[in-house]
């Protein structure tokens, strides 16, 4: 009996040793050469602009201690002031430990949680990969620029996707190394991180990702990053169901959405003779760089029958009316602020911007992503017809 006691004292002790309850997390830090200072915590904004400084504290004798409550893990940043760079490590529940370098910010060093630990060992191994490509890199660049300048300038696609294939075999190993990552780690936070980021590699489909979610930790799939990936792959889902409805010769689906002033305005009591529904968004410069060659159309075309109503894939009100404002944008325009997510977008399966659709007056689909003169040329031919 004496000694079960015993054992169930020492684990008392060993579990009362901890300095965070449940859901806290405890950052000790240190900052070696500096006396004294302040440090900050940032993390993402909830509205995706930039970063939030959530808690400031003071360096004493190179020490600080950051203690809070935290929801679930997320990627956050520790600033010193007049300290260049910033290290980023993953808020978690737990002790975490950060010796800052403020003199090679990247060499700093973050332990104390699974994630973490998992988080610096694969800072080490990719930054050792990727010092090995940099040379290579190097090279292939001081090569290639001029020929990748003149092919930009002669619009030589065949030249451009040489070259682009080319650096991405040179970037192999750091990016084989880093999307076989998740199914070595499913545990680890940077996973699921990792296969959000698939979504922005057009070597990836959908089947690829969903494949590499499920293999995932369930824990990570409770993340907002875990229920976004999943959110991603229902939309896309409902995209490719979507563009089944928005081919030739389909009746264009009617939407409504508020414009710059508020006002709900549907494509119904938008259509005219002919009609342009160009998808677009003021953060996206494909579609800045066309904007001009749409208000040329709609100068030219306008008074013979022609009406455009854009849907913008803006998050920003802001940033959308300046846009609009600074391109000169008269026609008719829309937008939920849901960038991608957009319903608008989701009901026409559109997953990538600049994107259209011309309608003749029936409000049937003639034509599909035109552009230049072709889309010209189809404009005329509508307006002519009788």
């Amino acid at each position: 009996m004496k000694k079960i006691f015993v054992l169930v004292a020492a684990a008392t002790t060993l579990f009362s040793c901890s300095k965070v309850a449940d859901g806290e997390y405890l950052i000790t830090g240190k900052v070696k050469g500096l006396k004294s200072g302040l440090v900050f915590l940032q993390k993402e904004n909830p509205n995706g602009m930039g970063l939030l400084t959530v808690d400031t504290v003071k360096i004493v004798d190179e020490k600080f201690e950051i203690k809070g409550k935290a929801d679930e893990p997320a990627i956050s940043l520790i600033e010193i002031q007049k300290v260049n760079g910033k290290v980023p490590f993953i808020l978690e529940e737990g002790e975490i430990t950060i010796e800052v370098d403020k003199d090679s910010i990247f060499k700093s060093k973050i332990a104390g949680t699974y994630s973490n630990d998992e988080f610096y060992k694969f800072n080490e191994e990719s930054g050792k990969i990727k010092k090995g490509l940099q040379q290579k890199v190097m090279d292939f660049q001081m090569k290639n620029m001029a020929k990748m300048n003149e092919a930009t300038k002669n619009k030589d696609t065949a030249t451009i996707n040489t070259l682009r294939k080319q650096y991405e075999d040179l970037q192999k190993g750091i990016t084989d190394f880093t999307f076989n990552y998740p199914k070595s780690h499913p545990k680890s936070f940077i996973s699921v991180l990792i296969v959000q980021a698939m979504f922005n590699n057009p070597k990836f489909k959908p089947a690829d990702i969903e494949a590499v979610y499920n293999t995932l930790d369930e824990t990570l799939k409770k993340t907002k990053p875990g229920k976004k990936i999943v959110e991603n792959l229902e939309n896309i889902k409902k995209q490719e169901k979507a563009k089944s409805n928005v081919s030739i010769g389909a009746m264009a689906p009617n939407f409504k959405a508020p414009n710059p002033e508020g006002k709900m305005v549907s494509l119904k009591e938008s259509l005219g003779k002919a009609t342009l529904i160009d998808f677009w968004a003021s953060w996206c410069a494909p579609c800045r760089q066309a904007n001009p060659s749409v208000v040329a159309l709609y100068n030219e075309f306008h008074a013979k029958g022609l009406n455009i109503i854009s849907v913008s894939l803006d998050n920003d009100a802001a940033k959308w009316k300046e846009a609009i404002a600074k391109d000169k944008l008269t026609w008719t325009q829309v937008s939920n602020l849901k960038e991608m997510n957009d319903p608008i977008a989701l009901q026409y399966g559109v997953n990538q911007i600049p994107s259209t659709f011309l309608l003749g007056a029936d409000g049937k689909i003639v034509a599909v992503d035109l552009s230049g003169e072709a889309l010209k040329a189809k404009i005329s031919e509508l307006l002519a017809a009788k």
